[in-house]
């Protein structure tokens, strides 16, 4: 594993870069996301602190600022795997102490997690909505998607594809939330998000865009943060 090299990349005061070499198999864009990997410090921090991913210090940050996670709250992980935003949440809401609950939901499969009940599905799936809302033991207070499709390496392309995405997860979370949960979705810097933005200020008291720090900061990565959901009276009518 990549990440198993990974260190402080500091020694003697001075920075050490850790630089890949370019292997026969491996393509240019393999090589350099191996090297931000290794010289990334929330990687390094990832793994000393024990969590499954650096994505995990995203949540930590929205939540920290926005009071997401509540003691006993209900949440929906979609695109869970490898679970870093299920290990936050379960620890937030205290899913150990069965005040909360977590369900985790992906097409791979996820090794478990206190706190977390996981499961193999597709969200889109049409039974998927009363299948998870059955798992959670009713309506849930906060619908998460780190979702990103693969990357084409063509800029316009991924972020329609992944602005899709989080449109779909706004489809499900508007038929699984409370009144007054929330939506947080990762989307790209682009401008073409205006229709995912325009039915979730219809939908919820407050939208806002959030980077957090734990965001690499050459990328266009980008979280939508939807807060106070107005229950789907209004969203279906």
């Amino acid at each position: 594993m990549a990440e198993g090299k990974t260190g402080s990349g500091r020694e003697g005061g001075r920075s050490l870069k850790t630089r890949v070499k370019t292997a026969r198999k491996r393509s240019l864009s393999s090589t350099l996301w191996l090297e931000r990997q290794l010289n990334d410090p929330y990687v390094a921090r990832a793994k000393r602190e024990g969590y499954r991913s650096r994505a995990a210090y995203k949540l930590i940050e929205m939540d920290d600022r926005h009071h997401l996670l509540k003691p006993g709250g209900r949440i929906i992980d979609l695109g869970a795997a490898p679970g870093g935003w299920s290990q936050i949440a379960a620890d937030r809401v205290k899913a150990k102490d069965g005040r909360g609950r977590v369900v985790g939901v992906d097409l791979l499969d996820m090794e478990a997690i206190p706190g977390v009940t996981f499961a193999v599905k597709d969200f889109n799936d049409e039974d998927a909505p009363d299948f998870i809302k059955a798992m959670l033991g009713g309506e849930a207070d906060g619908v998460m998607s780190d979702m990103a499709a693969n990357a084409t390496g063509h800029k316009q392309t991924d972020h329609l594809r992944i602005v899709a995405l989080a449109e779909l997860a706004a489809e499900f979370a508007m038929d699984v939330l409370a009144p007054g949960g929330f939506f947080v979705a990762k989307v790209l810097q682009g401008g073409t998000e205006g229709q995912l933005l325009t039915r979730l200020k219809r939908d919820f008291t407050t939208v806002r865009h959030v980077k957090p720090a734990a965001s690499r900061a050459d990328s266009a990565e980008l979280y939508v943060l939807a807060t106070g959901f107005r229950g789907r009276r209004d969203h279906e009518g």
